[in-house]
């Protein structure tokens, strides 16, 4: 159905040419789904825009050949170009929000995709547009017809997402990173639509992702990217089981899976032996009867109902659920950003609860809970160094003054691993793993008690996630912090937490040491999320290069 052959792509910058893809050579047989793995940056996107003739300003393809169905796609026109996009081949974007029109209803947008492709009529685009919602598994289709994007969950956007990209029976799927920011069961019902309506409907498609058990999970062949050139290609269970080539050994190696310690994540030469727990038994937090409502169209709303949750003195706990589970709320009352309804929150012996988020930034206690945030990009001011996002929280709540500042944000970088010459730059100008950096540095240049860490690594590929759990474990160890770690990612909670509660639905439905959480779960929503997560196959001894 596709054949790529020696495809180089580039971008012309203020500094130069930048060759983003070298040499790429690919082929998709009819009803095969192929997955291209690696890091951001390493081209896969860039690829799959390239076969779309999507590319960037400044983007250009620069030799290769593009052949589709028997179609050259490189030397066939614009106008023909377009009829190709989303009737033959059709693409399911990263970010599902930014795909769509936040001011146009979901059924219009569907019926736009319809009639562009001669689909639809005007007497019939309504129907065949709810059917496209019903093809999803969207439940109540005709009422979600009228719904705007910022009405609807992740997952309900990523679905409708998916109903644009299927309206017009496409031969070709396209799908990139289409799970990134959804939790694990959303992720799992999202990726088993997709390859049930790929079967049903003999379709081909290509999964880019930098998820490796996803991959292994829902892939027919895989293709391993760096630096724009596929370095491995093969069948999951062999390629991940017995990778012969470094970088894909790096990949597979960084991967959580049950059994690994937290080190393992690492290359072996930057494996160090892991730091001793001290767990004490004095509590430092203590939440009891914890409530949040809010006043919805139709009447109150709970969002946390009643939850009751301790943290000892050096403990690290868990926080998991889906999202709506009540997750970033709990965690945005405890830090007191977010003003609870009822309950407690008492934290060193004082009940914090009752005092308002907006008085609490003045309090001594503020420089004592602080809070690492979900996405590193958005947490940064644009518009401030690192060095400067880093001075802020000393000048204000540290009061130190200019000569003690310099020193101590260039400590902070070092505490974290971040280079003291990138301390200059703007977040636009760091990478994601750098960004994170700064924004745990942030978090404690101030020495809390008690870390909350919102789904920190939710968005870094697997290699960078797992310097930055073994970074959170060494601060956690030489500083003797506390931690909250709210993620949806099982494996992660489990080699960095002591002990883990499970909230769905406002309440908490588990509470116990992670060993024991891991291997017997009572609940059948904790039984549901383990099952949901996938895994990548077993590692074996292979040969090194």
């Amino acid at each position: 159905m596709l054949s790529v052959r020696n495809l180089a792509v580039g971008f012309q910058t203020r500094r130069g040419f930048v060759s983003a893809v070298r040499k790429l050579d690919l082929s998709l047989d009819k009803g095969e789904i192929l997955g291209i793995v690696g890091e951001s940056g390493s081209g896969k996107s860039v690829s799959s825009y390239a076969l779309l003739r999507v590319l960037d300003a400044g983007g250009s393809i620069t030799a290769g050949e593009i052949h589709y169905s028997g179609m050259d796609l490189r030397a066939i026109s614009e106008k023909d170009m377009r009829d190709i996009r989303g009737r033959e081949i059709s693409m399911i974007f990263q970010n599902p929000r930014a795909a769509l029109n936040p001011i146009r209803t979901v059924g219009s947008q569907i019926e736009d995709v319809l009639r562009r492709h001669a689909q639809a009529s005007s007497q019939n685009a309504r129907e065949k547009a709810i059917e496209a919602l019903q093809a999803v598994k969207i439940n109540d289709a005709e009422k979600r017809y009228h719904a705007y994007p910022f009405e609807l969950s992740g997952g309900m956007c990523q679905r409708v997402v998916i109903a644009i990209a299927l309206a017009c029976n496409p031969q070709l799927l396209i799908a990139d990173e289409p799970t990134t920011g959804l939790d694990i069961t959303t992720q799992k019902a999202v990726m088993d639509l997709v390859r049930d309506l790929i079967r049903e409907r003999g379709m081909s498609s290509i999964l880019i992702t930098h998820d490796l058990g996803l991959a292994a999970q829902y892939c027919d062949r895989i293709m391993v990217m760096k630096d724009g050139e596929i370095v491995e290609q093969g069948e999951p269970t062999s390629l991940f089981s017995q990778p012969s080539h470094r970088y894909t050994r790096k990949l597979v190696d960084a991967t959580p899976r049950e059994g690994d310690s937290i080190r393992a994540l690492l290359p072996p030469e930057a494996r160090t032996p892991e730091p001793a727990r001290s767990l004490s038994t004095d509590i430092l937090l203590d939440v009891q009867d914890l409530t949040k409502t809010y006043q919805g169209k139709s009447g109150p709303v709970q969002a946390v109902k009643g939850i009751s949750l301790q943290i000892a003195k050096g403990q690290s706990v868990g926080l998991v659920g889906e999202s709506g589970s009540g997750k970033s709320t709990t965690a945005e009352m405890l830090v007191r950003l977010l003003d609870p309804s009822s309950g407690s929150i008492v934290f060193n012996g004082q009940d914090i609860a009752g005092i308002a988020a907006d008085d609490f930034a003045r309090h001594p206690l503020r420089s004592d809970i602080q809070m690492v945030f979900q996405d590193a990009t958005d947490s940064l001011n644009p518009r401030h160094t690192a060095r400067q996002t880093l001075a802020e929280p000393l000048k204000r709540l540290g009061r130190l003054r200019k000569r003690e500042l310099g020193s101590r944000i260039e400590e902070l970088a070092d505490l974290v691993g971040l280079p003291n010459h990138l301390l200059n730059r703007f977040p636009h100008q760091l990478s994601g793993g750098q960004k994170a950096r700064v924004g745990i540095a942030r978090a404690i240049a101030l020495e809390p008690s008690l870390l909350i860490l919102d789904e920190p690594t939710a968005a870094l590929d697997v290699s960078i996630q797992a310097v930055v759990l073994n970074l959170l474990v060494d601060l956690r160890a030489r500083l003797g912090m506390s931690y909250l770690f709210v993620s949806h990612d099982l494996h992660v909670v489990r080699l960095l937490c002591d002990h883990v509660v499970v909230m769905k639905g406002g309440e908490i439905v588990e509470s116990a040491d992670a060993d024991s959480l891991m291997s017997n779960p009572q609940h059948p929503y904790t039984r549901e999320l383990l099952s949901a997560a996938p895994s990548p196959p077993e590692r074996r001894i292979s040969a090194r290069v």
